[in-house]
C-alpha cells in the first residue's frame, strides 16, 4: 500500500517537493505583483505631484536690464511626462487586478487566467519601457540641453523638479523589471509543464 501511494504521487517525497516548488513560485509571483503595484503607484504619485516655481531672469532687449519673472515646471507641460504618469497608472491598476486574480486562482485550475495574465504582463513591460524611454529622453534634454538647436538646459534652475522626475523614472524602471520577471517566471512555468 505504501508503494501505491509513492507511485501515485500522493504523499510521496517527489510529490511534496513539486507542490512546495509550485507554492514558492506562486508566492514569488505574488510578491513581484505587489512590488510592481507599489512601485508603479509610487512612480505615478511622485511625478504627478511634481511642480516647482522659480524666478528666472529674462533679457528682452540687450540694452535693457533683465527682468525676473516666475517660471513653473509641471509634469503635465510635457507630453512624455504625461505619458509616464498615465502608463504607471495603467500598470498600477492592472497590477491590482492581476494580484486579485492571481490570489483567486492560487490553485491554478483556471489556466486561461494564467495565460491571459502572462500576456498582459508582457504588455505592461512594453508600455512601461516605452514610457521610460520617452520621459528619459526629455529628461536628458532638460539635464544637458541641446546646443545644436539652442535648447538650454533647465535642470540647473529646476533642480527639485528634475530630481523628482529622475526618482519617478527609477521607480518606473523597477516596476517594469518586476513585470519582466513575472513574464520570465510565467515562461519558466510553461516550459516546466511541457
Amino acid at each position: 500500500m505504501d508503494s501505491e501511494q509513492k507511485g501515485s504521487g500522493y504523499g510521496g517525497f517527489e510529490s511534496g517537493t513539486r507542490i512546495a516548488n509550485r507554492r514558492s513560485m506562486s508566492g514569488c509571483g505574488v510578491v513581484l505583483r505587489f512590488l510592481s503595484l507599489a512601485m508603479s503607484l509610487a512612480a505615478a504619485v511622485v511625478l504627478g505631484v511634481n511642480k516647482e516655481t522659480k524666478m528666472v531672469s529674462v533679457t528682452l532687449v540687450p540694452t535693457l536690464p533683465p527682468i525676473n519673472i516666475p517660471a513653473t515646471a509641471k509634469w503635465n507641460y510635457l507630453s512624455a511626462f504625461t505619458y509616464l504618469v498615465v502608463a504607471n497608472s495603467i500598470a498600477c491598476g492592472y497590477a491590482a487586478i492581476s494580484l486579485a486574480l492571481t490570489l483567486a486562482n492560487r490553485d491554478g485550475t483556471k489556466k486561461w487566467i494564467t495565460t491571459l495574465i502572462a500576456i498582459f504582463d508582457l504588455i505592461m513591460v512594453a508600455l512601461l519601457f516605452s514610457a521610460i524611454g520617452a520621459a528619459g529622453a526629455i529628461g536628458l534634454m532638460g539635464y544637458h540641453g541641446n546646443s545644436h538647436v539652442r535648447w538650454e538646459k533647465v535642470c540647473n534652475v529646476f533642480d527639485k523638479f528634475c530630481s523628482q522626475t529622475a526618482a519617478s523614472l527609477g521607480l518606473s524602471a523597477a516596476a517594469a523589471v518586476a513585470f519582466f520577471l513575472l513574464v520570465v517566471l510565467a515562461t519558466y512555468n510553461l516550459h516546466k509543464r511541457h
